[in-house]
């Protein structure tokens, strides 16, 4: 694997002031929005970028990509079709312990991936990474299969992640600091139809 290959994320740039459109979404359910963080067209170019990007940083071995859901189900696809070489897809589903606002840290695979690790280049694709604590533990516990190398794929990036020491390799986008929806993200488990990033009124 080419170490020297990574990736740089494409900030919110004019994105942080960009007021939602007049008309109303049906897929929102009634819910106005605040504002579109990033739309589908920005989202489809960076997902190509990030495909060009991981193809040139495996240009041999087996990859395995391992999205973990639910949040990262529809980044993946659109990833995986984006990159050029042989790859294997599988998931992970993982449920983290501790009361209702702070993770204890303590992570159960609830989903555990038929597909052998040890040996494979390991791309964890994960759809918004924020304290890092469960992901954290994901690491650990794949690591401890014996990959040939294990790294992270974000769409999105909000930098405070204190409890993650493993670098997030590949990355779509800064996330700004609010709350987002849409492209898999969800809000009690509505909105990740949306084609687009956007935050709620």
């Amino acid at each position: 694997m080419n170490a020297s290959i990574g990736s740089t994320a494409a900030a919110p740039a004019d994105n942080a002031t960009r007021p939602a459109s007049e008309g109303v979404d049906p897929r929102l359910a009634g819910r106005a929005l605040k504002r579109v963080a990033f739309s589908e067209r920005e989202i489809a170019d960076r997902v190509a970028a990030l495909g060009r990007e991981i193809t040139a940083a495996y240009p041999d071995g087996e990859l395995l990509v391992l999205g973990l859901l639910k949040g990262s189900f529809i980044f993946l696809s659109d990833l995986v079709r984006e990159i050029a070489r042989p790859l294997h897809v599988d998931f992970l589903v993982a449920s983290s312990y501790g009361n209702d606002t702070v993770s204890s840290g303590i992570v159960r695979l609830l989903y555990d991936p038929e597909t052998e690790l040890a040996g494979k280049h390991i791309l964890l694709v994960e759809d918004i990474v924020d304290s890092g604590r469960t992901l954290q533990r994901l690491v650990e516990l794949l690591r401890e299969r014996g990959p040939r190398s294990l790294e992270i794929c974000a769409l999105l990036h909000k930098h405070i992640a204190t409890h993650l020491s493993h670098p997030v390799k590949f990355v779509g986008f800064d996330a700004p600091e609010e709350f987002l929806v849409g492209y898999g993200l969800d809000h009690a488990e509505d909105f990740r139809h949306v084609p687009y990033v956007a935050s709620l009124q």
